[in-house]
């Protein structure tokens, strides 16, 4: 995958927009969009294995914490460079990753959810019970990437992380990896029938949305410095789906959108505690009830009628 003069400069122009934001931020609100940026890539690299391939996997978060046990764990006991640790926590995810797709190679739906699901409480449960190397559910305090703890300083790195991470995943979407996620996705027996690898393509989906997964997770702890059980526990992955859902599942921008909006709302929903997962499964229930294509499928309904209407009103072009 090369990248043209075209897209490098498209990659360049949008973090010259984004990058003066911090500027007019507190530290605070700066924090926000750095987990922000976080769950732009996890949303978006489980959209590409549940929205555009039909794998309906609940151990995306589990992958996040691997990537970031394993990244930590070098660092503390080998004195590996946390810039190698990184991409090691993620080569692992992947490779679990390959592991776990394999297994669940021919379970679909709830099948595939269930043995997931399984498998990241398995990790959980494993993470808690091994004080000794991972301090358990004390949580395990982590080098951090940068000097200061100032969360300006981590806002370039997140946003290269998101911005690096999406154009990847953007370019396998319009590659004919992608025609043949979504052939999968849409009718697995026919696009065997029509030659496309689905075990190949499949176990490909499976590694690189888990590699994804353990990259953010370890740029995740090695900003905040700790880590915990707690980022293996099902709300998590909930926050994730609910993510997806809400800003469009089987679109590119959907997951960006949504993960931006559930966040800043979580953190304004703050004081209401575990109630914001009430109130957030309503909100998607009433938005499937309204438009089943999220936030991104709301934007392709109403903007037609409002320019419309602005039509008829002699505002705007004719």
């Amino acid at each position: 995958m090369t990248i043209s003069g075209k897209h490098l400069a498209i990659l360049a122009g949008i973090y010259a927009i984004l990058a003066p934001i911090p500027l007019w931020l507190g530290e605070y609100f700066i924090h926000v969009l750095n987990i922000s940026f976080y769950y732009v890539v996890m949303a978006a690299s489980w959209n590409l294995i549940a929205g555009y391939t039909g794998q309906f996997s609940l151990a995306h978060h589990a992958f996040a914490a691997m990537g970031g046990y394993t990244s930590a764990l070098l660092v503390i006991h080998f004195n590996i460079p946390i810039l190698l640790g990184i991409p090691l926590g993620g080569l692992l995810a992947g490779a679990v990753g390959f592991f776990l797709g394999t297994l669940c190679l021919k379970m679909r739906a709830l099948y595939l959810g269930l043995a997931t699901w399984a498998f990241a409480e398995s990790f959980r449960i494993t993470l808690s019970m091994g004080y000794k190397l991972t301090r358990g559910d004390l949580g395990l305090s982590t080098p951090t990437l940068l000097d200061t703890g100032q969360a300006f300083h981590y806002y370039y790195v997140f946003l290269l992380l998101a911005i690096i991470s999406l154009y990847i995943m953007y370019r396998i979407i319009c590659s004919r990896i992608g025609y043949y996620m979504r052939s999968i996705r849409d009718d697995e027996e026919a696009a065997l029938s029509m030659g496309v690898n689905t075990v190949k393509w499949k176990r490909f989906v499976f590694v690189i949305s888990s590699f994804f997964a353990g990259i953010a997770g370890a740029f995740y702890g090695h900003y905040i410095g700790l880590l915990s059980p707690v980022s293996v526990d099902f709300n998590e992955m909930a926050i994730l789906i609910i993510m997806v859902i809400t800003g469009g599942l089987r679109t590119f921008a959907g997951p960006i959108i949504g993960a931006v909006f559930i966040e800043l709302l979580s953190e304004v929903l703050r004081e209401y505690g575990e109630i914001r997962m009430v109130l957030f499964a309503l909100m998607v229930i009433i938005l499937m009830r309204v438009n089943r294509d999220g936030i991104v499928g709301l934007g392709r309904n109403v903007l037609p009628k409002i320019k419309t209407a602005l039509m008829r009103n002699g505002v705007g072009p004719r």
